[in-house]
């Protein structure tokens, strides 16, 4: 049934207009005077059955649930239609304040269609910021299972404690997803932070683990080029249950680095990507593969006129404001591979658009009275000199090289325009937050480290920031354990803002924040080898409103008091009766 024939159908039987209109809109960051909610959602409910296409298939949700981009009254909400020779498929979705739905407080309706791969986003218009709500979507008589979500304190509220996971650098075929499972269940948090590589372009095998090719196979087995490939491999990642359950927690803020294109993306063309070998144009194959991402993330368009602009920000109340950058496509200059090359003043990691945009925000930020200045992006901000390291093509790192361009290193002037605006406008409490590296790190954020007049190891002084960095969720870094520990003991002496580093761990790390401290607590797993529950706490490290350094501490934070209650599992295979 088309879209045009279902409203006026629908419109005949009586359905709310207000829920007609409901199906997005643009953010909005106020109390909305209306948000969408049927008067009669009985009745609403019915009249969309009894015009739904004919349908006597197994349960459609085969790809979960999930939530994204939360505003203090406004979420994305996510879900796919599977269903076979059916198409402009009306679907609908119930927030509540509650578990059991007895206290619905909206209503909205989306269409699955091939156009969007059928999958479905609503950006549903929600009563109370800083607040807890669960979800199901209805379509072809079946529910999907419950998702649950959060919305962000409303900008003026003075908030006391956030807690924010944060993962990178999910490679299906290198391992199970048990950092996902652990996330899920941690109920305390507000969103998980995913600084990018949630897909991985590789065919069958090339950037795998050998051990786990039956059991981990990809779909499809080739390189990802075509739009069709990218919405396949998404489809593939999707029906993982750690990655369906960590997203039907919680509501994912996210950005996309340089996988979910292909290896080591810029703005006009990425390593990975041969012309010559039958791949096509790489504008065409990155316009196909946001086109992926934009269908199948619980993302919001923040700017209608610019299909590839995905840095954008996040207010939580007084206490943080987030700033989620794109360091690959959208102002990225080819890398480079010599020190000359890297201070060309010509050169851009983000471009001179979105570097205005991030000073204008962090003034912002500033000016509005936030506690606490957090940067998303995806590849190390801080200096690295990997000295003579031997060279190793299991090393993500770059082995032997002095330093990796393809990091900010390979940008200096952008990295000194950032540091030098902070400096200038005495920003305090600035914390980055970076993946792509596959390990985990904690370092002072200084213009020049190795200059003893400018920055001093043992006190922090000249530290202008932090940077935490989260390890993978599956991707390796270095091959073993004892590697890893020797990497350690010569990384930190040759460069003195770094105070730790684990380069074999996979995990992800909880950013706990109070008006008092920032905090970084990274949990490592025991395997991605097989499906694993275990986990360990590895580190702390924190930094103290105004200290603007990295201080270690011994234990994790205490979770939260009286957390919301997760959405509970329940059978995909619901029917409606």
């Amino acid at each position: 049934m088309k879209r045009r024939d279902f409203i006026t159908q629908a419109s005949a039987a009586g359905l709310s207009l207000g829920l007609l209109s409901a199906c997005g809109g643009e953010p909005n960051t106020d109390n909305p005077t209306s948000n969408g909610t049927s008067q009669s959602p009985g009745n609403t409910l019915a009249n969309i059955r009894k015009h739904m296409p004919d349908y006597n298939g197994p349960t459609p949700f085969i790809h979960g649930v999930a939530s994204g981009d939360p505003l203090p009254y406004q979420v994305i909400l996510w879900t796919r239609i599977t269903a076979e020779g059916l198409d402009e498929i009306p679907v609908v979705v119930q927030v509540s304040e509650t578990p059991d739905f007895s206290s619905v407080v909206y209503e909205g309706i989306g269409y699955a269609r091939s156009s969007s791969d059928y999958t479905v986003k609503i950006d549903a218009h929600l009563p109370q910021a800083g607040t807890t709500y669960y979800y199901r979507f209805e379509s072809l008589g079946h529910l999907s299972t419950m998702g649950r979500t959060r919305s962000t304190p409303a900008n003026s509220e003075q908030t006391d404690h956030l807690r924010l996971a944060v993962v990178s650098c999910s490679n299906y075929p290198y391992g199970y997803f048990n950092a996902y499972r652990r996330v899920a269940y941690r109920p305390d948090l507000d969103a998980v932070i995913h600084l990018g590589d949630y897909i991985y372009e590789y065919a069958q095998g090339e950037y795998a683990d050998k051990n786990l090719t039956e059991k981990r196979p990809i779909d499809p087995p080739h390189e990802i080029v075509s739009l069709e490939d990218y919405r396949r491999r998404y489809a593939c990642y999707r029906t993982d249950g750690d990655l369906q359950e960590c997203h039907r927690q919680h509501p994912f803020i996210c950005v996309w680095d340089d996988h979910e294109i292909t290896d080591n993306s810029w703005q006009g063309g990425a390593k990975n990507h041969n012309p010559e070998n039958g791949e096509g144009d790489y504008l065409e194959r990155k316009r196909a593969a946001v086109k992926a991402y934009f269908e199948w993330m619980p993302i919001r368009r923040v700017d209608p006129d610019n299909d590839i602009r995905i840095y954008r920000h996040f207010e939580f109340g007084q206490l943080l404001s987030l700033m989620m950058l794109d360091t690959r496509l959208i102002g990225r200059s080819e890398q480079v591979s010599l020190p000359s090359q890297a201070r060309d003043p010509d050169r851009q990691l983000l471009g001179h658009e979105q570097e205005k945009w991030l000073f204008n925000q962090l003034q912002t930020s500033h000016s509005r009275g936030a506690r606490w200045h957090v940067i998303g992006q995806q590849v190390m901000l801080s200096p690295l000199t990997l000295g003579t390291l031997p060279d190793n093509p299991n090393w993500h790192i770059g082995g032997g090289a002095q330093l990796n361009y393809d990091q900010w290193d390979g940008y200096e002037v952008s990295r000194r325009n950032l540091l030098g605006r902070i400096e200038a406008m005495g920003l305090n409490n600035a914390v980055v937050l970076t993946g792509d590296i596959h390990s985990s790190w904690a370092m002072d954020v200084a213009v020049d480290p190795g200059n003893l007049l400018l920055y001093d190891r043992r006190t922090g002084e000249g530290s202008l920031a932090v940077e935490f960095v989260t390890p993978a969720v599956t991707s390796p870094a270095a091959p073993t354990k004892g590697l890893s520990d020797i990497a350690a003991a010569a990384l930190i002496p040759l460069n003195r803002h770094l105070k730790w580093v684990d380069l074999y761990h996979r995990g992800y790390m909880v950013l706990d924040v109070t008006p008092e401290r920032c905090k970084a607590d990274w949990f490592h797993l025991e395997t991605v080898s097989e499906p694993s529950n275990q986990e360990h706490f590895a580190r702390s490290y924190l930094t103290k409103d105004g200290g603007n350094h990295v201080e270690r501490a011994n234990a994790p934070s205490a979770p939260k008091l009286n957390a919301p209650a997760l959405a509970p599992a329940a059978s995909q295979t619901t029917e409606i009766l």
